[in-house]
C-alpha cells in the first residue's frame, strides 16, 4: 500500500475510466498488473457501475531526470539521518511474545524461551526448539530477539538459515574473506539459526558452525535454533555438535489442541481486527476441521476472506465450509477422501506384508512388523496427509522422533529398492481405485 498505492495521483476520470497518476513506468506497469483488476472489481459496488482503473506516468515525472524521482523535493522537512545497526537482522514485527499463543503444546518451549530473553546467555544456553514445520519455532525465535532490542536497540543480532550460512561460508572461501566472515557471526551477542537438520551431511560446514558455536558459548552469548527433529535424530550430524546442542535445553513443539487452534485463530482475527467480521462459530468449526499447523489456520482466515470477497457474501460456517472444502479432511464425521482411512491403509499394508493390522500398532520391533509399520506411516503421510503426531497417535502413540525415523527409512527403502518400491505403489493404487 505505502510501496505502490499512496504515491498515486488521480488525473482524470470519464464514464468509463479513472486515469491514476504513478511516478515511472515501472510502477506502471506494476500497478496495472497486481492492482488494476482488483480496484475495477469495486467500482460496481462503490459507484454502481463498472469503471476501469487505468495507471500511467505522470506528465510532470516525464520530464525529471530519472535520479528526480527517488529524490525528495526541495520543499520537504529535513530529516536527522538513522544510522542502522548492520547486525541487525531481517526480523517480522508479528514475531513478539505479544503475539505468541501459548497453549498445553508449547508452553515448555515459550517459558524457555522467555527465560531466555530475560537471562541470555545464563540459563537455557543454547535453546533448541524443535516441531514440525508452522508451529511457532521461528516466531519464539525472533521473540527473543526482540526483547533484547526493546532492553538495547544496540544489541548485535545474527538470524540466520543453515543454508544460508552454508552459501556464505563457500562464498567468503571463493572470495578470500573468511575472516571477515567469521568477525561477523562471533561478535554476535544473539545467533539464531533455523532448520539445523540441513546441517547433514556438509562436512566443512559442520566444522565451521562447531567454531563458530564454541565462540559465542564461551563468551556467554545466548544460541537459539531450530529443527524439525531433536539433536539426537538427526542423520549425519557429527557427536560433537549433537552433544553441544544438548547442553542447554531441548524443547519441542506439538500440534496444538482445539482450543489452543481456537485461540490462535481468535488472536489472529485481533490483530487483524477482523472481530466482527468473523463469528465464533465459524472460528469453532475452522479449528475443528483444520489441525495441522499454524500457518494452515492463518492460510484458511486469509483464503475465507478472499472467497467472502469475491462472493460479495457474509462470512458463515455455510461459505466457510464451501470456501474450505479442500482443506476440511471431515465434514461433520464424513470419511476423508476417495473413503481412505488409516485403518484402510494398515489393512492394506497388513496384508501384503502377512501380519496384522494390531501388529503394525503394537510396541513390538521385530524387522517383521517395523517395515511395514514404516510402509503404513509413509501412505498416511503421502495420502491423508497427517501431521507426525496423528500418524503416532494412529500407531500406539509412538512420538515425533519415531515417525520422523520411520518416514525416512520407508522412503529410502523406496528409492534403493525398485522391489520395495513396487510393493509400496501396489498398495498406494488399491487404496486409490478402491479395489
Amino acid at each position: 500500500m505505502r510501496t505502490w498505492l499512496e504515491p498515486c495521483e488521480p488525473l482524470r476520470v470519464d464514464e468509463r475510466t479513472l486515469i491514476v497518476g504513478v511516478p515511472d513506468q515501472f510502477a506502471a506497469d506494476w500497478n496495472e498488473q497486481k492492482h488494476s483488476g482488483l480496484l475495477s472489481s469495486f467500482a460496481a459496488v462503490a459507484l454502481g457501475h463498472p469503471l476501469q482503473v487505468q495507471f500511467v506516468v505522470h506528465e510532470s515525472a516525464r520530464t525529471k531526470p530519472q535520479m528526480d524521482l527517488f529524490v525528495a523535493p526541495l520543499d520537504a522537512p529535513v530529516r536527522a539521518p538513522v544510522t542502522p545497526n548492520p547486525n541487525l537482522a531481517p526480523l517480522s514485527e508479528r514475531y513478539t511474545f505479544e503475539h505468541f499463543v501459548v497453549g498445553k503444546s508449547n508452553e515448555l518451549a515459550a517459558a524457555a524461551a522467555i527465560a531466555s530473553a530475560q537471562a541470555p546467555g545464563k540459563l537455557y544456553n543454547p535453546l533448541f526448539l524443535y516441531g514440525d514445520t508452522g508451529l511457532g519455532k521461528t516466531h519464539l525465535m525472533q521473540a527473543v530477539a526482540h526483547e533484547l532490542l526493546k532492553r538495547d536497540p544496540n544489541t548485535r543480532i545474527t538470524f540466520v538459515g543453515t543454508e544460508q550460512f552454508t552459501n556464505e561460508l563457500v562464498g567468503s572461501i571463493q572470495s578470500r574473506t573468511t575472516q571477515d566472515f567469521r568477525r561477523r557471526y562471533r561478535e554476535t551477542d544473539l545467533l539464531l539459526v533455523d532448520d539445523v537438520q540441513f546441517l547433514k551431511g556438509k562436512e566443512a560446514t559442520q566444522e565451521e558452525f562447531f567454531h563458530t558455536f564454541n565462540a559465542i558459548y564461551e563468551a556467554g552469548r545466548q544460541i537459539i535454533l531450530t529443527s524439525d527433529r531433536p539433536p539426537s535424530e538427526i542423520p549425519g550430524l557429527e557427536a560433537r555438535l549433537v552433544s553441544r546442542f544438548q547442553w542447554g535445553m531441548v524443547a519441542d513443539i506439538a500440534l496444538p489442541d482445539v482450543e489452543h487452534r481456537v485461540a490462535i485463530l481468535r488472536r489472529k482475527a485481533q490483530l487483524d481486527h477482523l472481530e466482527l467480521t468473523i463469528p465464533d462459530d465459524v472460528i469453532q468449526v475452522i479449528a475443528d476441521n483444520v489441525r495441522s499447523n499454524v500457518r494452515e489456520l492463518e492460510g484458511a482466515i486469509i483464503k475465507l476472506l478472499a472467497y467472502a470477497s469475491l462472493k460479495h457474501a457474509d462470512i458463515t460456517v455455510e461459505l466457510a465450509r464451501e470456501a474450505l472444502r479442500d482443506r476440511f479432511r471431515h465434514d461433520g464425521g464424513a470419511p476423508a477422501p476417495v473413503g481412505i482411512t488409516v485403518a484402510a491403509i494398515q489393512a492394506a499394508v497388513a496384508k501384503e506384508w502377512g501380519v496384522t493390522a494390531e501388529g503394525l500398532k503394537s510396541k513390538t520391533r521385530t524387522k517383521m512388523l517395523t517395515v511395514p509399520r514404516q510402509v503404513a506411516m509413509l501412505l498416511c503421510r503421502e495420502l491423508l496427509a497427517l501431521q507426525l503426531v496423528e500418524i503416532g497417535n494412529a500407531f500406539g502413540g509412538r512420538d515425533h522422533s519415531t515417525v520422523i525415523h520411520s518416514l525416512d527409512r520407508a522412503e529410502r527403502s523406496s528409492k534403493d529398492d525398485m522391489t520395495f518400491a513396487a510393493r509400496v505403489e501396489k498398495i498406494r493404487r488399491l487404496l486409490e481405485t478402491g479395489e
